[in-house]
């Protein structure tokens, strides 16, 4: 029998949106409101899903799973590059990428947008802050400005003991594979599936990668 299947979306697309090779039959996908903290995300999880699940999770969206995961009924976890910084600090790439994100917050709140901009562009979106586009930028900005960090949450990977666990990769980004290598050490599976960089479940071979996986769930 084919498990439900629960989606958790990352900092980007919501909901459906964020899983458009999703089968909707059989599926629920979360939208969690904007403003939300990680632990009320936690929280929302475990009051809203209690039915036994195969659970997707992507990028940040992984950390309130991964926080609820003792109070969730999971049959099997997908963790597409989970951003579980928390695992790993220590790593020198875990370390850079926080210095750099927390450099550039410290600008935005102190209120100058653009210098954040400035930092978090070519770390974010491979590019350099340009002027002439920031007026087209500054929204987006804006909102990478304001969302959770993935950081300082308390995830620890032996929260995830026990539970069969898949962790899918991009193989484009050095902090997402050092991520997965702790979680493969503490026996998750660990595939990497290149082609889309951080949205693995774009890939082709994604379905196939997680039906293999199910069969083995039992």
């Amino acid at each position: 029998m084919t498990l439900r299947r629960l989606y958790v979306h990352g900092a980007g697309r919501r909901g459906a949106a964020a899983w458009p090779h999703a089968d909707a039959a059989d599926a629920d996908f979360v939208s969690f409101p904007k403003e939300s903290s990680i632990a009320e995300q936690a929280d929302a999880l475990v009051a809203s899903f209690g039915d036994r699940m195969l659970i997707f999770a992507h990028s940040i969206g992984a950390v309130p799973v991964v926080l609820a995961a003792d109070r969730l009924n999971i049959a099997g976890l997908v963790l597409v590059e989970p951003a579980l910084y928390d695992i790993i600090r220590g790593d020198e790439a875990i370390e850079r990428h926080i210095g750099i994100v927390s450099d550039a917050r410290a600008q935005a709140d102190a209120g100058d947008l653009r210098a954040f901009w400035a930092i978090l562009r070519p770390l974010m979106f491979d590019g350099p802050f340009d002027p002439d586009t920031w007026d087209d930028e500054r929204a987006v900005a804006q909102h990478w400005s304001t969302t959770n960090l993935p950081w300082g949450h308390g995830v620890r990977a032996g929260m995830l003991a026990g539970i069969p666990t898949l962790v899918v990769t991009g193989g484009w980004n050095q902090e997402y594979e050092v991520i997965a290598g702790k979680l493969a050490s503490e026996g998750a599976q660990h595939i990497v599936l290149a082609g889309a960089d951080h949205r693995a479940q774009d890939t082709p071979g994604f379905a196939a990668a997680v039906a293999a996986f199910e069969r083995g769930l039992g």
